[in-house]
């Protein structure tokens, strides 16, 4: 598999505090760490990547897909919500917050014929992959 998760040589401190959260099963609810990640599942087919990245409650068009050498990222940015005055939180349990998911996209992955739609709060990206072409052995004439 060469989608992966981008990480910089030297690990972030939010990686560092992500991985460590990851890492204690059960402390948080089923496939949520507490970081701002948006979840996500990869699978694999003959011809190319599926991903699907969990996003509920958010608008298509304030989701940014990018591709930019090599780098496949994903992110949204939660816009201030302007709330009247006469109006009061009584309870308030999930809210959507800005995230940010990159990616490294290996050569084998045709970048140019990425696709991407959203339904059901789920945003579904498909990654082709290259066609391989063969090299067909060439017979040169000595002249």
């Amino acid at each position: 598999m060469t989608v992966r998760l981008h990480h910089p040589a030297r690990k972030s401190f939010d990686s560092v505090v992500d991985d460590f959260f990851n890492s204690i099963p059960g402390l948080w609810n089923d496939g949520y760490s507490g970081i701002n990640l948006a979840p996500v599942n990869i699978y694999e087919a003959a011809g190319g990547f599926h991903l699907e990245v969990s996003v509920p409650g958010i608008n298509k068009e304030d989701i940014k897909v990018n591709v930019d050498k090599g780098l496949l990222t994903i992110s949204y940015e939660k816009k201030e919500e302007g709330r009247s005055e006469d109006i009061k939180t009584v309870r308030r349990e999930f809210s959507q917050r800005s995230f940010k998911r990159s990616f490294t996209v290996a050569d084998q992955i045709d970048a140019d014929a990425i696709q991407a739609k959203y339904e059901n709060g789920i945003l579904k990206l498909f990654l082709p992959k290259k066609e391989v072409v063969k090299d067909t052995p060439k017979q040169v004439v000595v002249q």
